[in-house]
């Protein structure tokens, strides 16, 4: 996770003649080949017309809370913005570089992480836990593809919830909705459940933490290729996964001594360190406004709580504020695609949001279920296709499976996240396109919240170890099985392409 703040990039070319002009590498194959790019056209600013980090404002905002003192909030907000950034622009700019060689199946993105962030679980054991689970997936990952793998996590920000109803109601009692730590409490009464301002300073300050930690780890030789045999948790080391780990690791610490006979010594920074980036969902604007900052080396905005964001299934109205604020900002973004989005509409957000079809700028992240996604998700990539735009598809395969147990509780199934998986890569195999990651809802804990896995968690299981603040999530046993699962797809995919080069 290297500071790359001071990078003096140029500013990509305008709207215009982006289009005229797009980048030959990213090319869907049907499309013409593109006139030259004249040199002149580097310095040219884009900067969105129009658009402010305020901007917003003028638009109608779904899901933001209704503070009760103005005066006390608009005190916090200042506080805020006299806060330094946590994230430097040169990072987010990099994260866009991966996500492009996502885009044409160079790379793989890894981002999970908690449903949402809590104030009271908040510890360097956690943060810890999950990065670990985190690495193995990726080392599972890259092993099986023999890709890069792009880890990003659902940390160091992610507050926040969406809510389908702003009251709750229970025994009679009606009260506002938990909108996350960074609003309200989860308890239930009417003091707990009143948005609180001084909540966004702690979540900042809990964010900050975080990931002065995650940085810690990336770089300070706490993810050091040598140590992957260490890397298992121990609840997970004697079960089917974490023998196929040990198994795994024992592999990687042989290709690492032969690399070591080689020359390429574990002392070089490729086998200490990797890059690791954070993103939450956008979703409480006045907080992500205030954390907005002007990069002195290209005149950008960039959203400094986060390297990226994205834009969630209720707050994606093509006129909505959320859309207009990210418009304007030049981190990475995401869009949560749901099986209700109609491709024509996709086609103009993708087209408001990246009006330059810089490649690496949009994500869109699939969630609809696995009988949905393979009859909805080909509509969509041939829209996207079709009009000409550069996007990495990746599965969120968590949100579509949702369901309640007898219990009361809110589960996923392992089967069927694993089910909508599989759909994602067939069609993408169907379209000839390329399956560019994974979004899930995870945690290092040894948790009992999704059922399934070949550690089966039933029903009955839910109430033992059902920590979540808000949607279940893969405990590490479910996650570490799940990357194997992909890393078989992945690997089965490449050794087609292989076999097809031969003939060829």
């Amino acid at each position: 996770m290297a500071v790359t703040g001071t990078a003096n990039l140029a500013a990509p070319t305008p709207p215009s003649l982006c289009r005229l002009f797009p980048n030959p590498r990213y090319l869907p194959t049907h499309t013409l080949k593109p006139r030259p790019i004249s040199a002149s056209l580097s310095s040219i600013d884009i900067r969105s017309p129009n658009w402010t980090p305020g901007s917003w404002k003028s638009k109608k905002a779904q899901q933001l809370p209704e503070y009760p003192d103005p005066v006390e909030l608009e005190s916090v907000l200042k506080t805020l913005e006299s806060f330094p950034p946590m994230v430097f622009a040169g990072e987010a700019r990099n994260l866009e570089e991966r996500l492009a060689d996502a885009a044409v199946g160079k790379a793989f993105l890894l981002q999970g992480g908690d449903c949402a962030e809590s104030f009271k679980e908040f510890g360097g054991t956690n943060i810890r836990d999950t990065f670990r689970v985190l690495l193995q997936m990726g080392i599972v990952l890259t092993f099986g593809a023999q890709l890069p793998v792009i880890k990003v996590g659902r940390m160091a920000g992610q507050f926040a919830k969406p809510r389908s109803d702003p009251f709750e109601v229970k025994d009679g009692v009606k009260l506002p909705s938990y909108r996350g730590d960074n609003i309200n409490s989860d308890d239930f009464d009417e003091k707990s459940r009143t948005p609180d301002p001084q909540r966004l300073i702690r979540a900042y300050l809990q964010s900050v933490g975080t990931l002065n930690l995650l940085r810690a780890f990336a770089t300070g030789g706490y993810a050091a290729m040598q140590r992957v045999s260490q890397w298992n948790l121990d609840f997970v080391q004697h079960s089917e996964q974490g023998d196929r780990y040990t198994e795994l690791a024992q592999r990687v610490d042989e290709a690492l001594g032969f690399m070591a006979a080689a020359g390429l010594t574990t002392d070089h920074p490729i086998m200490n360190t990797i890059e690791f980036w954070t993103s939450h969902e956008c979703l409480h604007l006045l907080y992500e406004q205030a954390l907005t900052r002007q990069d002195s080396t290209t005149g950008l905005y960039y959203d400094c709580s986060a390297h990226m964001l994205w834009v969630g299934e209720r707050t994606r109205q093509l006129d909505g504020a959320h859309v207009e604020f990210l418009r304007g900002i030049s981190n990475p973004l995401g869009i949560k695609v749901s099986d209700k989005m109609d491709p024509k509409e996709l086609v103009k957000l993708c087209e408001i949001l990246n009006p330059c079809n810089k490649p690496g700028r949009l994500t869109i992240i699939t969630r609809m279920g696995a009988d949905n996604m393979r009859i909805k998700l080909p509509h969509l990539i041939r829209a996207v296709r079709q009009a000409g735009l550069i996007v990495t598809w990746v599965s969120d395969p968590m949100h579509g499976n949702t369901i309640k147990a007898p219990c009361g509780l809110k589960t996923r199934s392992f089967d069927s996240i694993r089910s909508e998986l599989r759909a994602f890569f067939d069609v993408h195999d169907q379209e000839g396109s390329h399956p560019g990651g994974v979004h899930l809802e995870m945690t290092g804990q040894n948790v009992t919240e999704c059922i399934g896995g070949s550690k089966t968690v039933t029903f009955d299981d839910l109430n033992s170890r059902y920590h979540t603040h808000c949607d279940p999530r893969l405990n590490a046993s479910q996650s570490l099985e799940l990357a194997f699962a992909i890393a078989e797809r992945l690997r089965r995919k490449r050794m087609r392409s292989l076999g097809a080069l031969h003939k060829g």
